[in-house]
């Protein structure tokens, strides 16, 4: 349960409806499996106990007796749960899971379909159903009565329990921030659903005890419904729906599993299964989630109409089985990937369309490598002439060869600015840096920082004097991956007049060039393209006798692939090194992924790096937010120059 993860499970066990017994063996038998699994929370339908399609027998006395005797047979169940070891071969330990099982219950006369929340051998409270169906489906008005609020005591098998909708289970002495609170099927559908008040006076958590019949179409509107109201929400919800063992005189029960996270679905069922559903939830994200939006409504945590049950679990490290994704910033649903390359490119046209119809400019000027990222610039500046419908040949497009560009750089630049329509202009700055470097003093043989950075600046002041040249504005090509880690010469390549590429990270990139190859389906741009792709990232500021390329930025860095994932979770998610390092050796296990030495290698240099480069980044140019992650201390990240990281940077070093 370390770093926040709590492993969770929807159980929908096998049914005889009106069996009490029967279904009290099964209910049991999942219940053994989720633990075995390592389940700290499972959640049941509702009425599983007795079956929910039970009809007239919920009006039966000695019907609702036994379904009483069936909890408590339940809870004594739970007493003496264990469970083998995680941590040590052989050992058996107590299990201590938190079980919401649904039933009938008579209270003053009236009926209530409610759900149980039992722990280890104890009853903590019974959460009525608020709001009751009386449609086609569900005619539960027939039988039950909407449940009370504030929560009243009911005695139970000698146990003096809170028995209304107000109710709490408060797990965070265990995992801080760990609240979970219940709602019953039909109260997930309603405009005003319970979990509204729950989440704002603190829950993380819902559970949904439910019976939701199949039919065409409706697993997919179920799946909206629970995944949207946990990220309006942001939290998890674990949704566990009856099945087909039920009576289907009527209707089949769905068996639907679910266990979302944040607008995530971690886990779900094959239609009209019976078994569990198992996965982590990570608590520590939906809390800084919520730390983010200020806009989350949270009401008093100590408003005294909620009953809070605390309770505590055993402490144990949560063997993850959820996947992490290796590409954070690249969907891995086709559909979906090309629907994110369509949106950034246009949002960089679109930026840079309303840039140069402010400013006035009459072209826009870039530097091109023959790289990824000044491609993709391109690729954005040809879009926004189209647009603006203007010829492609205002381009300034510039290639400035120096000492230590390569001849495979320079030949892609040259055909990409052929294929796209581009007239390309070739200045080598090799003399006028030499002079530069004899004027400053330097020899001009020795390769170290002022050597690469001269050639830097140099294209920069190129660039900008053009731009006065011809009125237009210098396009930066800048990416958000190298923002990051400030792998860019401050007032040389960080410096422009609209940084195009600064919301778009390194992953994405190929995804970019190969799906506007592809929709103008031209052969010769898509050659070009693949062979930007296959040559590795370079600022190509040194030489070495005999090779052609002899700085390889990943060989440097890292992989861009570990900086990313470690970008994404750090920004977004506010997760700590350590818990980094945790999912990253899980997201990029395998063969196509990355030894843990290479991971820490690289998380320590992602945060060394990252705290001392916000000088680079607090001076950016303006440009596009693409997606989730940004840098630009106007609307992106905010933090002092001068900040230590000291607390993160040695956590990461300790690994």
């Amino acid at each position: 349960m370390h770093d926040g993860f709590v492993k969770v499970a929807a159980a929908t066990p096998e049914v005889r409806a009106g069996d009490v017994a029967y279904n009290v063996e099964q209910i049991c038998r999942r219940i053994d499996e989720a633990s075995e699994a390592g389940a700290k929370i499972i959640v049941f339908p509702e009425l599983c106990i007795t079956g929910y399609s039970c009809g007239d027998l919920f009006l039966q006395q000695r019907f609702l007796e036994a379904a009483e005797e069936g909890l408590v047979a339940i809870i004594r169940f739970t007493a003496g749960l264990i469970r083998k070891s995680p941590e040590k071969e052989g050992e058996l330990i107590p299990a201590d899971p938190l079980v919401f099982v649904g039933l009938p219950m008579e209270l003053d006369g009236k009926l209530y379909n409610v759900a149980a929340a039992i722990q280890s051998g104890r009853l903590l409270a019974l959460i009525p159903k608020q709001n009751i169906p009386d449609y086609a489906e569900h005619r539960e008005a027939r039988y039950f009565t909407a449940g009370n609020a504030s929560p009243v005591p009911v005695e139970i098998a000698g146990d003096v329990v809170p028995f209304g909708t107000h109710t709490l289970i408060d797990a965070s002495p265990s995992v801080e921030g760990l609240v979970i609170g219940c709602e019953i099927c039909e109260d997930a559908w309603v405009y005003d659903a319970p979990h509204i008040a729950l989440t704002r006076v603190g829950a993380t958590v819902l559970v949904n005890l439910s019976a939701s019949p199949g039919g065409i179409g409706k697993r997919a509107f179920r799946e909206d419904l629970i995944r949207h109201g946990s990220a309006k929400m942001i939290c998890a919800y674990l949704y566990a729906s009856a099945g087909p063992s039920e009576s289907t005189a009527a209707q089949v029960f769905s068996g639907h599993r679910m266990i979302c996270e944040n607008g995530t679905m971690l886990a779900e069922s094959e239609p009209f299964e019976k078994g569990i559903t198992v996965s982590e939830i990570d608590i520590g994200r939906l809390r800084n989630a919520r730390r983010r939006m200020n806009s989350f409504q949270a009401l008093s945590a100590a408003d005294d109409s909620y009953h809070r049950e605390v309770i505590s679990f055993r402490m144990e490290e949560t063997k993850l089985t959820r996947r992490f994704a290796p590409y954070v910033f690249v969907p891995e649903d086709a559909a979906a990937r090309e629907e994110a390359c369509e949106t950034a490119l246009r949002m960089m046209a679109l930026g840079l369309k309303k840039r140069m119809e402010h400013t006035g400019a009459k072209t826009a000027v870039i530097g091109i490598s023959g790289g990824l990222d000044s491609t993709l610039a391109l690729l954005a500046v040809c879009e926004t002439f189209d647009l603006c419908g203007r010829e492609r040949k205002d381009i300034c497009a510039v290639t400035m060869p120096g000492p230590g560009t390569g001849q495979q750089t320079l030949a892609n630049a040259r055909k990409l600015c052929e294929a796209l329509g581009v007239p390309l202009k070739e200045i080598d700055i090799s003399d006028a840096v030499r002079m530069h470097l004899k004027d400053i003093g330097h020899d001009g043989e020795t390769q170290d920082v002022t050597f690469e950075n001269a050639q830097a600046r140099e294209r920069t002041q190129l660039l900008m004097d053009l731009a006065n040249l011809h009125d237009g504005l210098v396009i930066g090509t800048g990416d958000l991956s190298e923002l990051a880690l400030g792998w860019c010469t401050y007032n040389g390549d960080q410096m422009s007049m609209y940084a195009l590429n600064a919301g778009v990270p390194k992953t994405l990139i190929p995804h970019l060039l190969r799906q506007e190859a592809a929709r103008t389906g031209d052969a010769a741009l898509t050659e070009v393209i693949e062979a930007v792709i296959g040559t590795p990232v370079s600022p190509e500021l040194t030489t070495a006798e005999g090779k052609e390329l002899s700085q390889k930025t990943e060989d440097i860095l890292g992989p861009y692939a570990l900086h990313d994932f470690f970008l994404y979770y750090f920004l977004r998610c506010g997760f700590s090194p350590r818990k980094i390092y945790r999912i990253a050796r899980r997201a990029f296990a395998g063969p196509e992924g990355y030894p843990e030495e290479t991971i820490k290698k690289t998380l320590r240099t992602f945060f060394r790096r990252f705290f001392s480069q916000q000088f680079k980044r607090a001076a950016l140019p303006e440009g596009p937010r693409i997606g989730s992650v940004f840098l630009s201390a106007g609307t992106g990240f905010v933090m002092p120059s001068d900040v230590s990281g000291k607390t993160l940077i040695e956590e990461a070093e300790e690994l």
